[in-house]
């Protein structure tokens, strides 16, 4: 019998499921029944961001199934993140009471700092104007502080080099729990995750299926060949194969879709697994980061004058 790897263990004691729905780029009008569908399948774990602006949507879904008993509060997992433009102390516990206001929540089990990006206040977009130097240190206190006041129950960062990782864990009181980042078979970040086991932080992996719906990415990881084999061979489909695989890696997934039959298909990764034989065959496929965000790159206006900066090499 397939070993399930339902859930992980964060350094906090809680249990976060391995597969969670992403909600990144689901529009407003679908992401809620994306959520409602989800839950009753079966998800347990849903990802989302202050910078998504569909927070509110799934707050309303979320509380209808609170109140017609479909799922309990404590039963979910739910993520949020603060976003670049509230990186300034204290601007952190607001940017956290806005999301708990949408989401209808009293607290969240975990808050991330959604990139190592400080922006200007109240600006929108990603643009070089916008971008100012960063100061993780000062904000991660305050994120330490939502951890003590309960409203986050654990704390964490994402889209973090592992030398930015390192750094704050020197400094951090309180250690990230959670360091979540893109990573599929294209992108095993095996550096990160390796000093991520060594470190007790656990990593989650946005765009496991290397986020096929980003028209401006240009994404083949489920077209890879040796996926394909692998999947043939098992009798599932490449996304199932690819979920699975990071879940036999160790870390969580977060496949994002409004389709109620991928989100279905993408649940179902439990009661199967990669054997080791073909499991060996992932360390063959080729590497690249997909998500590189140029756009918090520039000569003079940001801290990070390269992309070898801002991944610290890691690209």
């Amino acid at each position: 019998m397939a070993n399930a790897i339902r859930y992980f263990e964060l350094n906090t004691g809680a249990k976060i499921p391995s597969v969670g729905l992403g909600t990144w780029q689901a529009s407003p009008g679908l992401v809620g029944d994306a959520v409602a569908a989800a839950v009753k399948i079966g998800y347990r774990h849903i990802d989302c961001a202050q910078i998504y602006g569909n927070e509110k949507e799934i707050g309303a879904v979320l509380k209808k199934m609170f109140e017609d008993n479909v799922v309990k509060r404590e039963e979910l997992f739910i993520t949020s993140k603060l976003w670049c433009t509230d990186h300034d102390p204290q601007d952190v516990p607001d940017a956290l009471n806005r999301t708990l206001h949408d989401l209808q929540l009293d607290y969240v089990d975990l808050y991330l700092m959604h990139w190592p990006v400080r922006m200007k206040k109240g600006s929108v977009g990603a643009k070089p104007e916008n971008l100012l130097p960063v100061d993780i240190p000062s904000t991660w206190k305050a994120m330490e502080a939502l951890y003590d006041s309960g409203k986050a129950r654990a704390i964490g960062v994402s889209n973090f080099s592992t030398k930015k990782l390192a750094d704050l864990l020197e400094l951090a009181r309180v250690p990230p729990a959670v360091v979540q980042v893109e990573c599929h078979p294209s992108w095993r970040q095996t550096k990160l995750r390796e000093f991520c086991k060594s470190k007790g932080v656990h990593l989650t992996a946005y765009s496991p299926l290397g986020s096929p719906g980003t028209t401006w990415l240009k994404s083949d990881v489920l077209k890879n060949p040796i996926l394909n084999t692998v999947a043939e061979k098992l009798g599932k489909s490449p996304a199932q194969v690819a979920l699975r695989w990071g879940l036999q890696m160790g870390n969580s997934v977060l496949p994002k879709s409004t389709n109620e039959g991928r989100i279905r298909e993408n649940y179902e990764v439990f009661d199967w697994s990669i054997p080791d034989d073909l499991f060996a065959k992932f360390s063959e496929i080729e590497q690249a980061r997909l998500l590189t965000a140029p756009f918090f790159v520039h000569e003079t206006l940001s801290p990070y004058k390269s992309l070898e900066e801002l991944w610290d090499g890691e690209i």
